[in-house]
């Protein structure tokens, strides 16, 4: 029994270093997207920026423009009030006619500025929005805890495979040691659930509800009152489905007490479970 007491402190050690590194790497992936989403925002804004100016780069030229036109104006009417006062009544209409056609005043145009609300107008809200896009939100993961030693779990603990040998995991009381199950990580306990299970990549399988009570150790759990299943291609307990299937929807009625299984695929009713109430 120390002997096992000392896997299991390794044991311990290794998960948490595993899910550390598992930690880091889901919030590398937020940091990724927050990075990547500020500089797409403050890359629109430089592009702005560059137009803004750019447009008024041109309105000073095109003033330099037309100061420069009437700085021509004013030395050709200095040099013509110069001259004597019958040349210059002479050549009044035309010197009159050149300051007349003189361009307007230009004038600041609209929508000049930075359009300062379109970068900071619920900027946290919109970023959380998009991150909706690159998260998924799982119902239902699995326990590694419980998982028979033959059960290999994805890292996320949603996906699970069979191994021909035995996982290095202490023989803890809550895992199962001669069926291959394993748990949800969480139970219930009241309300409405409802989670969807795929099943294409099996070539048998067993899935269903159980209480929390139920015992794990032996091989009697897929057989007692505590156990609502359904089976494909597996001999023993629980209701036998026929038909290939990609997934299996799980509706759980606590409240109800029904618990339901259906092909989403289809929308084909497969089985209920009722639980009489006393």
């Amino acid at each position: 029994m120390k002997g096992e007491f000392e896997k299991t402190v390794q044991h311990i050690k290794s998960q948490a270093e595993h899910t550390e590194r598992q930690i880091k790497q889901q919030f590398e992936k937020l940091h990724q997207f927050l990075r990547d989403e500020e500089e797409a925002t403050i890359t629109a804004l430089r592009e702005e920026e560059e137009q803004k100016k750019q447009m008024m780069k041109e309105k000073l030229e095109e003033m330099n423009r037309h100061i420069s036109a009437l700085s021509h104006t004013i030395k050709d009417m200095e040099e013509m009030m110069k001259a004597s006062d019958v040349c210059f009544l002479k050549e009044f209409p035309v010197s009159m006619e050149r300051v007349q056609s003189s361009q307007p005043d230009p004038q600041m145009a609209s929508g000049a500025l930075i359009h300062v609300p379109r970068y900071l107008w619920n900027l946290l809200f919109r970023v959380w929005m998009k991150m909706q896009n690159i998260v998924q939100y799982t119902p239902v993961i699995l326990d590694p805890n419980t998982a028979n030693k033959r059960l290999v779990l994805s890292d996320d603990l949603t996906r699970m495979g069979y191994s021909r040998i035995d996982q290095p995991v202490p023989d803890n009381p809550e895992r199962f040691d001669l069926d291959f199950c394993v748990l949800g990580s969480e139970g219930y306990n009241s309300g409405k659930h409802c989670w969807d299970i795929e099943v294409k990549w099996s070539s048998w399988w067993i899935l269903g509800v159980t209480t929390a009570s139920n015992q794990r150790k032996g091989d009697d759990f897929l057989g007692t009152h505590d156990m609502w299943s359904i089976r494909y291609r597996r001999s023993g307990y629980g209701f036998r489905v026929n038909q290939d299937l990609d997934r299996v929807r799980v509706y759980l009625d606590y409240d109800g007490g029904t618990l339901s299984f259906s092909d989403p695929v289809t929308n084909t009713h497969l089985h209920t479970f009722t639980k009489r109430r006393s």
